[in-house]
């Protein structure tokens, strides 16, 4: 299979939308932690409603007419999207990265070290900021490879799922704020 890894385009947010919300409820769910499949559609469930579609078409319009504050790139291949990259200035020194996600048979081919790249490069030398849910030990490898610690105490995104904060310092003398 060929996968190609290019910026995303509006129409590209059918897919992206609810891609994202099964992302989620394929790795986050945790009946024991009281994260089901209706919490998470509480959550993130909106990401593949009209409106949630809409909302991402709209911030892969503006990446793509405004690239300095906003990342957006898809990966494709025969079947659709598999995976995405987005992040956003937060304020005139650091990012925001985030969402990232790759579909389970799209992962371990070198797509995601590919997206980072490119996401590093726009990026610059900025702080880099993320949060990851702590039990996602393979995410939290593949961050650390390109130069992210963990930074900070766990806390319960929505009162229930465990994150943690991860943080890429800046290149520049400046450092993370």
């Amino acid at each position: 299979m060929t996968y190609v890894i290019t910026s995303a385009q509006p129409d590209d947010a059918a897919s992206i939308g609810p891609l994202h919300l099964r992302n989620w409820l394929q790795n986050y769910t945790d009946v024991d932690a009281g994260i089901e499949e209706n919490w998470i559609r509480e959550h993130r469930g909106s990401s593949a409603t009209a409106e949630g579609i809409i909302q991402w078409r709209e911030f892969i319009e503006v990446a793509n007419q405004n690239p300095a504050p906003h990342f957006c790139r898809v990966v494709r291949c025969e079947a659709g999207i598999v995976g995405y990259l987005c992040g956003h200035w937060e304020d005139s020194e650091s990012i925001t990265l985030g969402p990232m996600y790759l579909l389970d048979h799209a992962q371990g081919l070198g797509l995601g070290g590919r997206m980072m790249t490119e996401f590093l490069a726009w990026a610059g030398p900025a702080c880099i900021r993320l949060g990851v849910v702590d039990c996602n030990e393979r995410a939290i490898r593949f961050y650390r490879r390109h130069g992210f610690e963990i930074t900070g105490e766990p806390y319960l995104w929505r009162g229930k799922l465990p994150t943690v904060l991860m943080t890429r310092e800046a290149t520049s003398a400046r450092g993370c704020r």
